[in-house]
């Protein structure tokens, strides 16, 4: 038996959904306080379909529900974000199956856009191949599915050796495991890095599952994890023009306690200000869980190559690379975009190869 208010709450008349978007047209307050049906009965809409209808007291609404959905299992789905709709992996399980896909097939072909898309949701990343190594191309990958999030380093940045740079990632030196921008709210929750060019002795990339790595901390700490998940860290960000902090803690889970997001980045973690006991107890968990990201079973080394566009997520994936020299030629040009932007378009994608 369904509930009784959430079974009205979720009436499909025109009375209470516009019919030209499905919006509904009341509020809550509006529905009478002691709902109960007088009457029900079997019965089909006007294309045949089974259906219910229901004639509610005390105020004789008429309701007709499609069977079908009524039918339709409920339970916490949820939105897709959290580690339920993900497939976890380490870096052996991706052995000979990266999810990439070819630029020109992908721009050509929906369904193939669809599948690159999806492994983005389920994987966390996809490598598109052979995009057109032109300035600012990334720009135009990103709004393939979405929209460019802009930031204090502008529409792109530009990932290569800086004179002064205000940021370790314009520099040669090695970067271990990280998400970026934790000291934005929100975050960016997509990364797009274009390779222009990877001449430089050095410069491999890494990604590591957050999500897995988080998930062996709490089969493996318990504790540690529920600490790293009720620890807001103090994530700041500083230069001659901006001023950013946001207060998160490294690991995010929703009400459920399923993992939803990843915020970890060594090199912006300002001063915690807890006393002595609750500091033994967080740094011990932030120790255990850096030590788990550094698991090499868990990191997925590759080398981009001159056209490669690396799509990933950002509350989800950690990316690193190793040193290379200075001297060298490297340039990555990187965007940020939002995973609704590209869950939106791989929705539509979805429908519209259904409707085919």
């Amino acid at each position: 038996m369904h509930h009784l208010v959430w079974l009205r709450d979720n009436c499909p008349c025109t009375r209470c959904r516009d019919p030209r978007n499905g919006q509904k047209l009341f509020q809550i307050t509006e529905l009478p306080a002691a709902l109960a049906i007088a009457s029900e009965r079997a019965v089909r809409t006007g294309d045949g379909t089974p259906a219910r209808e229901i004639v509610w007291a005390p105020d004789g609404h008429v309701s007709v529900y499609a069977q079908a959905w009524l039918d339709e299992p409920t339970g916490p789905d949820g939105d897709g974000r959290t580690e339920d709709a993900k497939e976890l992996w380490a870096a052996a399980e991706l052995h000979g199956r990266l999810p990439e896909a070819d630029w020109d097939a992908y721009t050509a072909d929906p369904r193939v856009r669809a599948r690159a898309l999806e492994q983005v949701v389920r994987l966390g990343f996809v490598l598109l191949r052979d995009v057109p190594r032109r300035d600012r191309q990334v720009l135009d990958v990103a709004r393939t599915f979405g929209y460019v999030r802009e930031t204090n380093y502008g529409e792109l940045f530009e990932v290569r050796v800086e004179a002064d740079p205000n940021n370790l990632a314009f520099t040669g030196a090695r970067i271990t495991p990280h998400t970026d921008n934790p000291y934005r709210d929100p975050v960016p929750t997509l990364q797009l890095l274009h390779c222009l060019a990877n001449g430089a002795r050095g410069g491999d990339s890494g990604l590591v599952d957050g999500f897995r790595a988080a998930a062996l901390l709490r089969e493996e700490s318990p504790a540690d994890f529920d600490v790293l998940t009720r620890t807001p860290v103090p994530f700041t960000f500083a230069d001659a023009h901006t001023e950013l902090r946001a207060d998160r803690p490294l690991i995010a889970a929703d009400p459920l306690g399923r993992i939803r997001e990843i915020r970890f980045n060594n090199r912006s973690i300002a001063t915690l200000s807890y006393g002595p006991e609750r500091l033994d107890a967080f740094y011990a968990a932030y120790r255990r869980f850096g030590e788990i990201l550094l698991r090499p079973e868990l990191q997925l080394d590759f080398r981009l190559a001159p056209g490669d566009c690396l799509v990933f997520d950002n509350t989800r994936l950690l990316h690193a690379r190793t040193a290379f020299e200075e001297s060298g030629q490297r340039h990555l040009q990187g965007t940020y975009a939002d995973l609704d932007g590209l869950a939106s378009t791989l929705a539509v994608l979805r429908r519209e190869e259904a409707a085919a």
